[in-house]
């Protein structure tokens, strides 16, 4: 991705003496990434006078080749943002405030949601440590070994060391032989581990790399396992330490004391790639600090060194506190963690006074801020139309399709056009509704990168945070449907990814649907969407559209008074309105006429192009109902629109509203002597039984009274059991009808 901040103003911000070494180094590698010269991180690195050696940045710069997951200038952007910068402009030039297109990477915070703080400080109470006076050393590096490496891993270690700066630095070490080789010499060593791993110095201790390696070296890449991750600071009492690692419960696998001023805690992160370590050991990281515990941020590297049990340091001994403790497993503290953080409020009484205010309408009469909304049509109804509309008139506070919309910042998430389609769509409705330009619309575009609801809504919500948006408008969701879409519960926890957002945000979430296959006009709105009746149910507002047929007689209608205007305006624009009658322009024959008997010949010809862009648009105009099922309103009156390309506009005629979606159709359709072929009709009949059995399954237990479908569908006992018997995917038993699963070959 392009970067559109000049890294030199993020890094006047940065001070190199607040960063520890690994940041120092992701922002030298981003700055090579972004095409920057070595000057910019050398002379930016001289401002920490303390760690500068001259020549090291670019003896480090050449040693960033790049790999598949390269550091880039997101990270500098993102070590900068932790530290309190905040983004002055944007992309475009234009103040934050504005509204522009969203990048893949774009980071708008980098708060991870939650509070994920379980300890309270003020009360945790330090469990000391104390070095063990009947030692065997290697006994402790024994079981190191057996806990954290299988018998054929290789494994790193280092003994040798050099010192620098009044340091003890290690070296590269060794990385050659397997746990189980090692063990087998350490059982023989009689405690001298001098004897297996080669002489250290005393003063310095040993270190051994936590994760196996390929034994060809010691880099990220020569690692073959992702299973652990280094826990480690400095800046709190060795008791504080103690107690707040098993108080966290965090997956401890080995817990040794680094002969100084720290605890070195092993902990499982049982990844399965190098990005997956990536996200956890950050996440690991996170609940630490929220937690009071400053961890150096150093040791995420996987193939990174911890102090070896069994050595000693500095008069002290680096022995092996204790194993295996908190969970057993990451997974396991994973979702322990987010039970007792999970943030939920305290039961509440029946409160009579001193009611909290409900949230304000977002669409008057139809949706409240912070609720959610979808909108459900047939395919190609112009669904994305109607919700790009609804974007520009929340962005600018306008009405929409005659609903007054709250003004504020919106999120379009466009998932289905291409970048180019989706930012002309948003320019050409602009236009055909005369808004001067939304600037409070972000778009972010993800056609063919879109990824399943439970996966986005956190990245969502990564992005969004801080930005004050009033709604978030999602189109469609079929790109990200995780599961059946006609499984209740499938679908239930799919839905529960809005609420998180909702929550998390403070914002409206506004999504569409399409409808079911087969006819539609007989169905209730709330049924029409296809797939599990969870999507009638979940949102607080359901607005469905169906298209309304169009008699000859009124396509001849509308043309005529879409030629009128059209001669009308060229009249005004000739300043000879006054000469022809109101009346003149009701029809497309007698505005024809009178505008060629006041025009010269030259200036009907002039003016029969724009007639003729009339004439086809109105012959293209589409009639649409607008029906609402509400949750926080009273139901409002159907709205009829027609559908102008490539907006909505409402029926002010009335014209519309006498039209049956149902029974309307052409003349030569109401002629045809016979119905549906009888193949169509046993389909229409199978969708029926789908759509009653999900609307009466309230609960998605997969069972309904044959009561019950009987009442929703009007039809007759026998007519709903001749239908149960036909469907291959229901059975009925002593008035109960079930849902049962059926194979692929079943289906086929």
């Amino acid at each position: 991705m392009k970067n559109t901040f000049d890294l030199l103003e993020v890094l006047d911000y940065l001070d190199p003496a607040e960063l520890c070494y690994q940041d120092w180094m992701f922002v030298g590698m981003g700055l090579k990434e972004a095409g920057y010269p070595v000057s910019a991180w050398d002379e930016w690195s001289r401002r920490d006078g303390a760690r500068y050696h001259s020549g090291e940045c670019e003896k480090k710069w050449e040693s960033f080749k790049g790999n598949a997951d390269p550091v880039t200038a997101g990270t500098i952007i993102q070590i900068a943002r932790s530290r309190g910068w905040q983004t002055a402009r944007s992309e475009y030039g234009a103040s934050e405030q504005h509204g522009h297109e969203m990048g893949w990477d774009d980071w708008i915070n980098l708060d991870t949601g939650g509070t994920m703080g379980v300890v309270d400080r003020n009360w945790l109470e330090p469990q000391e440590i104390a070095e063990p006076e009947c030692w065997e050393p290697e006994k402790d590096l024994i079981q190191y070994l057996e806990i954290l490496f299988n018998p054929n891993d290789f494994v790193g270690y280092v003994t040798r060391s050099f010192e620098k700066d009044g340091k003890h630095l290690p070296t590269k070490g060794c990385y050659d032989r397997t746990a189980g080789q090692m063990v087998e010499e350490l059982k023989k060593c009689g405690g001298d581990l001098g004897a297996v791993l080669g002489d250290y110095d005393p003063g310095a201790g040993a270190w051994i790399r936590f994760n196996p390696l390929d034994g060809k070296g010691v880099k990220n890449e020569n690692v073959t396992g992702f299973r652990y991750a280094l826990i480690e600071s400095d800046s709190m009492d060795l008791g504080e330490q103690n107690a707040l690692i098993r108080e966290l419960e965090l997956p401890v696998a080995a817990l040794v004391y680094s002969g100084g001023r720290s605890l070195h805690a092993i902990v499982r992160i049982d990844a399965a790639s190098y990005e997956e370590y990536r996200t956890r050991v950050d996440y690991l990281y996170s609940v630490c600090e929220k937690n009071g515990m400053k961890v150096d941020k150093q040791n995420r590297n996987p193939s990174r060194l911890s102090r070896l049990p069994g050595a000693t340091r500095n008069g002290h001994k680096q022995f092996l506190v204790e194993t295996n403790i908190g969970k057993p497993s990451w997974a396991e503290w994973r979702e322990w963690m987010e039970s007792v953080s999970d943030d939920l409020p305290d039961p509440e009484g029946d409160l009579t006074t001193d009611l909290p205010p409900l949230a304000p309408p977002l669409i008057a009469g139809v949706l409240r801020q912070g609720h959610k909304m979808l909108l459900a049509g047939p395919s190609k109804a112009g669904k994305s139309f109607a919700l790009i509309e609804l974007a520009i008139c929340i962005a600018e506070g306008l009405p929409w399709l005659g609903f007054q919309c709250a003004q504020g910042r919106v999120m379009y998430v466009n998932l289905e056009l291409d970048r180019a389609s989706c930012l002309h769509r948003f320019r050409d409705v602009r236009e055909a509704m005369g808004s001067p330009g939304a600037h409070s619309v972000d778009i972010w575009n993800l056609r063919g990168r879109s990824i399943p609801m439970d996966m986005l809504a956190p990245k969502l919500i990564r992005r969004c945070m801080k930005k004050n948006y009033i709604a978030i408008i999602i189109d469609p969701i079929y790109k990200v449907i995780t599961g059946d879409e006609n499984s209740a519960d499938q679908m239930a926890k799919f839905c529960n990814q809005f609420d998180k957002v909702c929550t998390e945000l403070g914002c409206a979430v506004i999504y569409c649907h399409h409808h079911s296959k087969g006819s539609q006009g007989g169905k209730r709105s709330m049924d029409r969407a296809s797939g599990s009746g969870v999507f009638a149910r979940d949102p607080d507002a359901l607005l469905d559209l169906i298209e309304l047929p169009v008699s000859e007689e009124l396509r001849r209608q509308a043309v005529g008074n879409a030629v009128g205007e059209a001669c009308g305006a060229y009249l005004d624009k000739l300043e000879k309105s006054g000469e022809v009658g109101q009346d003149d322009l009701c029809s497309e024959k007698a505005a024809l006429a009178a505008c060629e008997a006041v025009l010269t010949p030259r200036e009907y010809q002039d003016m029969l192009p724009a007639v003729e862009a009339a004439r086809r648009a109105a012959q293209a105009r589409t009639a649409w109902r607008i029906d609402g099922t509400l949750r926080e309103f009273p139901r409002f009156p159907p709205v009829d629109l027609w559908f102008d390309f490539p907006v909505h506009r409402n029926d002010e005629s009335g014209v519309l509203g006498d039209i049956d979606p149902e029974s309307e159709a052409p003349a030569w359709q109401k002629k045809k002597p016979s119905g549906p072929p009888p193949k169509d009709r046993k389909k229409d009949r199978l969708e029926a039984l789908d759509t009653a059995f999900d609307a009466c399954d309230l609960e998605g237990s997969g069972e309904v009274s044959q009561k019950d479908l009987m009442e929703y569908t009007g039809k007759a006992k026998s007519t709903v059991q001749n239908w149960v018997d036909e469907h291959p995917g229901f059975t009925r038993e002593n008035g109960i009808i079930r849902r049962v699963q059926r194979s692929k070959n079943d289906e086929k």
